[in-house]
């Protein structure tokens, strides 16, 4: 049973060939998705960051503004 179990493994480990094709136009569109989901996280990061970082020293810039004039 062992026996089975480790030749499963292995067959299953081992790179089979992939009878399909990827074209130039089906390679260039799956890398721009990619780049696109890429470049939309980190936009979705730097807003969540840097607006917030926007809001408090536009407080702070008015406090001082207050305190001042």
């Amino acid at each position: 049973m062992r026996l089975i179990v480790a030749a499963f493994a292995t067959l299953l480990a081992l790179p089979g060939l992939a009878q399909a094709y990827v074209g130039p136009g089906l390679g260039l569109g799956a890398m721009v998705v990619i780049l696109g989901v890429l470049v939309s996280l980190g936009l979705a990061v730097f807003a969540l960051v840097w607006y917030p970082l926007k809001r408090r020293r536009a407080q702070r810039q008015a406090a001082r503004e207050q305190k001042s004039g």
